[in-house]
């Protein structure tokens, strides 16, 4: 038998309004705590105003703004791995340089990916 996790979810709708509250408490607190968070939320939005701007199909402007999106997940899940590492413990071990280093990394392939993304599309539009 499984140990009985108190914090688990209930089942049926009260679970799915539950899951939706804790996510809006999680975007309130990458705003308020993450520095990186802020930043790519302005550059998210500043993108999505171009990428609906721009006279480009429907489906171009779906890949702009999801990869932007995709950044700011990928720095929510970045983030949430520093904050278990740091609550493990704030000592310094190679271990934990590694955990958050991963972290770190995977925002900067996002990163890439959606430079190469915008320059991809914007290339084939004006060139």
């Amino acid at each position: 038998m499984q140990p009985v996790n108190e914090f688990k979810s209930k089942s049926g709708l009260k679970r799915i309004f539950s899951a939706f509250f804790y996510s809006l408490d999680g975007l309130k607190a990458a705003w308020r705590h993450e520095h990186a968070f802020r930043q790519e939320l302005g550059l998210f939005v500043v993108g999505t105003v171009i990428a609906l701007l721009l006279r480009i199909s429907a489906f171009e402007k779906l890949v702009l703004i999801g990869v932007l999106l995709l950044v700011l997940i990928v720095e929510l899940i970045n983030s949430a791995l520093e904050a278990v590492v740091d609550r493990i413990s704030l000592d310094r071990h190679p271990l934990s340089k590694n955990a958050k280093d991963f972290g770190s990394a995977a925002v900067l392939l996002t990163c890439i990916l959606a430079f190469a993304t915008w320059a991809v599309v914007l290339f084939n539009r004006f060139y």
